[in-house]
């Protein structure tokens, strides 16, 4: 049988001296139109031999 965890430090844990924060999305997919653009430019050219 396993040894239980020691739960000694999560029982004295204060959650009310957390601070409160905003979260801020940074990395937004991109739209679709500027995929529709990006593949528009990436179009694949036959190889040459």
């Amino acid at each position: 049988m396993a040894d239980k965890p020691d739960l000694s430090e999560v029982e004295k844990f204060d959650h009310r001296k957390l601070r409160k924060t905003n979260t801020e999305e940074k990395n937004t997919l991109p739209s679709k139109e500027s995929l529709l653009n990006k593949k528009k430019k990436h179009v694949r050219r036959p190889k040459i031999s």
